[in-house]
């Protein structure tokens, strides 16, 4: 298994197909942690990645493990100890976003026994889907969380979540009837989690979860002014509030 933690500079792409065609790319950087043991950072530099309990589940367990422990037995899953490698943003001067956060999980014996994705969309909402991936690393859910205004709760995810190794590629298809109409992408490459390495990409890409959610309503507000029209949000996947 890979060491962990790492660091990885990626490309996020997002690329709507219908109803009418329209790609982003934003550049930032994800941390891959053992959330039994989140990276330990000099004083001066805690906040610049915090990994709180809070932002991840329900909100109120006593660690990001506890909660997915937690989430796994209420689907009949068990690791029995096994280890978790997890891919995320950190809290950045008090302000988390994280989109999409991802958990491989594995038993005893190293084996793979499922991948949990935990999708927050931009009013708070959250949602996890456990998934079993193939020997491709794909799997797929039926969607389930408001995300995009543009985009009703319909159709289902087709997901490429292959571990995290010295590159890292993961592909998010949705796929609603009458085709593929959204695709995500993350590519990246890992970086060692030094220090000098976290100076240099916070200051690359400052506030960078802030910088994350911001950029979606922008884009959000473009293709509103484009004459997409909005659909109502009927969801509840409330989460608790994120408060520094």
């Amino acid at each position: 298994m890979n060491a962990v933690p790492a660091l990885y500079a990626c490309t996020i792409s997002h690329v709507r197909t219908t109803p009418r065609r329209y790609a982003l790319r934003h550049r930032t950087y994800m941390w891959l942690i053992d959330p039994d043991h989140p990276p330990q950072l000099p004083r001066a530099l805690r906040p610049l990645a915090r990994f709180d309990p809070r932002d991840h589940f329900t909100g109120d367990r006593q660690s990001v493990r506890a909660g997915l422990d937690a989430f796994l037995a209420g689907h009949g899953v068990h690791l029995d100890g096994g280890r978790v490698v997890m891919l995320t943003h950190a809290r950045v001067l008090g302000y988390v976003f994280n989109p999409l956060t991802l958990y491989w999980c594995y038993g005893p014996d190293g084996e793979p026994r499922c991948v949990v994705a935990e999708v927050h969309n931009t009013y708070g909402g959250r949602h996890c889907y456990l998934l079993h991936p193939d020997a491709s690393g794909t799997a797929r859910a039926e969607k389930k969380l408001y995300v995009s205004p543009f985009f009703p709760v319909d159709g289902g995810y087709r997901m490429r979540l292959p571990p995290p190794g010295p590159q890292l590629a993961l592909t998010v298809h949705l796929d609603r009837e009458g085709g593929r109409a959204f695709t995500a992408t993350v590519r990246g490459t890992r970086r060692e989690a030094s220090t000098a390495r976290l100076l240099r990409l916070a200051l690359r890409h400052p506030w960078s979860t802030l910088a994350v959610s911001a950029a979606i309503r922008v884009h959000g507000i473009r293709l509103y002014l484009r004459g997409l029209p909005v659909q109502p949000r009927t969801d509840d996947h409330r989460a608790p509030e994120n408060v520094t």
